[in-house]
């Protein structure tokens, strides 16, 4: 597809959790708009399957099946990429959820969502800006959620990896803005994707959209993949710390009875 907005010619991008859902729609427009992509997700087949859609599309891609949890593999899929091309913006954007009441989460369920939300995101961005700092310039994309800033009921762990991801990001913020590397968050609302799909109802779906959501309707993955570009790119050049809400008014109060 051709583009007239060509941002990231000439630009490597690397982004995590890119197989399926808001990763791979972040991932495509991405590489409509000129970027070397490297995907990295811990689903060998989707990732395979997303990889060769790319690349018939005409992108440029490279692929890695690693746990970003896992701290050694972060660092040779990161190397590894380095020796491609240096890299340029970090998506991070990998993530996982699980609906237990909070008296029934395991310590196991506990730690994998934290591990994989929010330590994986940790790892991922230390092994990527120990190399973007010498070059003093770079950009980093997080992927929060609207449950980092409101809770919801049934997701202890998930809300606090969440939380988690939005300090994270100030802090490396403020740390990093000396040496050209700006560091921001999305804060997605309630959006369909395969993993929503696998967790709700279209009953449950609809209910929240008419009790939560302003707009009266859920997000969808072309409504979010759009702020990424933005914080990635220079239009977003004086941007960094911040966190931008896409939730359809959500967060913006009680919605009003009809």
């Amino acid at each position: 597809m051709s583009n007239s907005r060509m941002r990231f010619a000439g630009k490597h991008i690397l982004i995590t959790g890119a197989a399926r859902g808001i990763g791979f729609e972040i991932a495509r427009q991405f590489g409509n708009e000129g970027g070397r992509l490297s995907l990295i997700d811990n689903h060998r087949e989707n990732l395979s399957e997303t990889a060769e859609q790319f690349r018939k599309m005409g992108f440029t891609v490279h692929d890695y099946c690693i746990d970003v949890a896992d701290r050694n593999a972060v660092e040779r899929a990161v190397d590894e990429a380095e020796k491609v091309q240096p890299i340029d913006v970090l998506i991070n954007n990998a993530g996982i959820a699980r609906e237990t009441p909070f008296v029934d989460i395991s310590e196991e369920e506990w730690r994998q969502i934290i591990d994989v939300n929010l330590t994986g995101m940790f790892f991922m961005s230390q092994a990527v800006c120990r190399r973007m700092l010498p070059r003093r310039r770079g950009a980093i994309v997080n992927m929060s959620s609207k449950n980092g800033l409101d809770g919801e009921s049934g997701y202890a762990h998930y809300n606090a990896s969440k939380g988690g991801v939005i300090m994270l990001t100030k802090t490396m913020a403020l740390e990093l803005a000396s040496s050209g590397i700006r560091v921001n968050a999305v804060c997605p609302g309630y959006i369909e994707t395969p993993l929503s799909k696998s967790i709700d109802s279209p009953e449950f779906t609809n209910a929240f959209i008419n009790r939560y959501i302003p707009m009266n309707r859920a997000g969808s993955v072309e409504d979010v993949a759009p702020a990424f570009l933005f914080l990635a790119s220079d239009e977003s050049s004086f941007i960094t710390g911040q966190v931008i809400i896409i939730d359809g008014g959500q967060l913006a109060g009680q919605k009003p009875m009809r």
